[in-house]
């Protein structure tokens, strides 16, 4: 790591984790144990810096991804809070395409729960890198070797801990450190007394646990196993640096652990992030693509201007669009270029963020995360580059909504503002999807869950002022193919004067093993008797025609088709006509095939008293869900079930009633399954 180079003391850091796992809390404190803030803020008091919205103090969630910056031994941490619900995971897509590391908080008595195995396999899409913190030491049943062999089973690297607590549960007042052998003590108030030697009655435990440390990581680390072998120990500089290596690599977790509420263990955790996780200049180029070529940039500020739009924030006071910067630099009243439209825009200020509030930059370069103010048309995703140099990033992926409702106005003279608010939340969040239904001319709110779209209607009548009449909440239904059909024949012949059209295909429809796949399109023509400019054709009209399905006109996935022939007619034979053959051919062919409806379906993990649990499982038989089991911790059941997405409509309302309040549950997504037989009747 070059020192000497400034973007080696930068540090572009997520926090991720399951909801109620504590990420808020634990940035409150970064930014208090940083000198950012100077007084505590607290969840349960709304008053956090970054939980500003509203609608989050008022829910004691996060909603909305936050950015923060704070400086911490030398170093600049530009930090984003993330959501930890599942309906808001499109903002955990759109944080980490743009971080270099984050630290993954855990609890110490739930250990990784679903929401926790979303986010990780999430960052391992990204390729993040990451750290882990054990959080709520100080809670009853807190117990950090549960957890660390949660994050063993189902997160699946080799979680290597470098602390010893010191004290269980409410008697938890510091931690040993494996590395330093050292004791790191906080008095009640929150406040960290100077390192101690490691105490006589943990000492044998701590030196133990270090030869653990360093076995694990002589197995995974070539240079730590040499220098293993040659002196039967690690040195603590060797052992610091292979650490960091396995966390760049993703073949090891470094775990810590603390309690963030008592403000214990926030400041190893921050040396960690100095020390485990990459700066700007560890991390591999950005890579895109211009006039089909690849392209590399380099975090060089005196490189040509690369930069992702990742967030839009359209406030009362103008248009905040949040920027990761890749490459170059870029100055207030630079003109740069949105190369996803080909429009320039000009830079009007630029703002180093901290949650709602903002400092004046004179400039950001590579590696900066900001917001800048005057960019008129940018989306989320867009990316910005130096009108000579233009360059296309890979953008966040936007996840498939699964709920809807109707939305209207309920003054006739307000039709145009929820329009045009519609459209605005639509463009700050992408995982939001606004349509008119064709049949009933309403307006159709889609979204990720059924907080999503109260979030969103609760935002149409606060910050909007509008009055809004809601429907019924719906979910977004598939169709796939059972049975598939063979040889089918189509002939797309139009004469009417003039140059006709003819295409002629065959094609072969059959399911996929796993639905979620999609689509597949293969061509075994031989002979070229279908050349090829016309078999691409037929691919094009086969994806128009899964848009609607024959059961009830809901998109077409998991099926295979194969064209296996077809013929061509000198004169009349274009690309036009074998897309007109391909999608009316397949459309022809889906209602020859038994089809099959699916239904969203989202795992459920339901935590009860156990002198609940017969209640709980006779409702959710009755909603349809399949138990897969149950575990006792901490003294209540957890109960693990797959229940249609239609069924948890109401589903909190029903479990506290059941559960005198004391019954809690989350759910994540798990694709779609057959809807029910009635559903599927054709």
């Amino acid at each position: 790591m070059r020192t000497t180079d400034p973007l080696a003391v930068v540090r572009n850091l997520g926090i991720l984790a399951h909801v109620d796992a504590g990420k808020t809390t634990v940035t409150e404190r970064i930014l208090y144990a940083t000198g950012t803030t100077h007084k505590r803020g607290e969840v349960h008091d709304g008053t956090t810096v970054t939980d500003f919205d509203p609608q989050e103090r008022d829910r004691g969630i996060t909603i909305f991804s936050a950015a923060v910056s704070c400086s911490w031994n030398g170093h600049r941490i530009n930090l984003i809070d993330t959501p930890g619900h599942v309906d808001f995971a499109d903002e955990v897509e759109r944080s980490l395409r743009v971080l270099d590391g984050a630290v993954a908080v855990f609890d110490a008595v739930a250990g990784v729960e679903p929401q926790s195995e979303s986010v990780w396999r999430q960052a391992d899409r990204h390729g993040v890198p990451r750290i882990a913190f054990v959080n709520k030491m100080d809670r009853a049943g807190a117990d950090l070797d549960a957890a660390v062999a949660s994050i063993r089973d189902r997160l699946h690297p080799v979680p290597l801990a470098v602390q010893l607590p010191v004290g269980a549960e409410d008697t938890f007042t510091g931690v040993v450190d494996l590395l330093g052998m050292r004791t790191l003590i906080w008095t009640g108030d929150g406040e960290a007394r100077d390192p101690e030697p490691v105490p006589d009655a943990l000492r044998e435990e701590a030196r133990r646990r270090r030869r653990l440390l360093e076995e694990a990581v002589a197995e995974l680390h070539p240079a730590a196993l040499e220098e293993f072998c040659d002196t039967g120990t690690l040195g603590t500089g060797t052992l610091t640096a292979a650490l960091r290596d396995l966390t760049a690599r993703g073949e090891a977790v470094v775990v810590l652990c603390g309690s963030a509420y008592r403000n214990r263990g926030v400041e190893p955790l921050l040396d960690a992030v100095l020390a485990y996780l990459p700066s700007p200049l560890d991390v591999p180029a950005v890579r895109g693509t211009y006039d089909g070529t690849e392209q590399e940039r380099a975090a060089d500020p005196e490189a040509p201007l690369a930069a992702l739009a990742f967030k839009v924030n359209a406030t009362a006071t103008g248009r905040l669009t949040y920027l990761r910067v890749y490459s170059g630099t870029v100055e207030q009243g630079d003109t740069v270029r949105d190369a996803t439209t080909g429009r320039t825009e000009r830079v009007g200020r630029i703002l180093r963020v901290r949650a709602d509030r903002h400092a004046r930059l004179d400039r950001a370069v590579a590696g900066d995360i900001v917001a800048v103010v005057g960019l008129k048309s940018a989306r989320a995703g867009a990316t910005l580059c130096a009108p000579d140099a233009p360059l296309v990033l890979e953008p966040p992926g936007v996840a498939e909504p699964v709920v809807s409702v109707a939305v209207e106005a309920l003054r006739s003279t307000d039709t145009g503002r929820l329009a045009q608010a519609l459209a605005r939340l639509a463009e700050e969040d992408p995982s939001l999807v606004v349509r008119a239904d064709a049949e009933t001319g309403q307006t159709v709110l889609s979204g990720m869950g059924e907080l999503h779209l109260e979030v969103a209607v609760e935002r149409l009548r606060s910050d909007h002022g509008l009055g809004v009449a809601v429907g019924r909440p719906r979910v977004s239904h598939r169709e796939t193919v059972g049975r598939g059909v063979s040889g089918f024949v189509y002939r797309h012949v139009k004469q009417d004067g003039g140059a006709g059209q003819f295409a002629h295909v065959v094609l072969d429809v059959e399911p996929l093993d796993d639905a979620e796949r999609g689509f597949e399109f293969r061509s075994t023509v031989v002979g070229g008797r279908v050349p090829q400019e016309y078999v691409r054709a037929v691919e094009a009209g086969c994806r128009d025609a899964l848009t609607e399905g024959p059961l009830g006109g809901h998109p077409v996935t998991g099926l295979r088709v194969t064209l296996t022939d077809g013929s061509t007619h000198v004169k009349d034979s274009s690309d036009t006509a074998f897309r007109t053959a391909g999608r009316l051919g397949l459309r022809d062919a889906l209602r020859a095939c038994a089809t099959v409806l699916l239904e969203p379906v989202a795992e459920v993990t339901v935590t009860v008293p156990q002198d609940a649990v017969g209640s709980v499982l006779g409702d959710l038989a009755a909603r349809r869900g399949r138990v897969g089991g149950s575990a006792t911790r901490a003294g209540a059941a957890v109960v693990t079930a797959t229940v249609p997405l239609a069924e948890l409509f109401g589903y909190a309302t029903r479990l506290r009633s059941r559960t005198q309040g004391r019954g809690t549950f989350t759910s994540r997504p798990t694709g779609y399954a057959p809807a029910p037989a009635p559903a599927t009747a054709r």
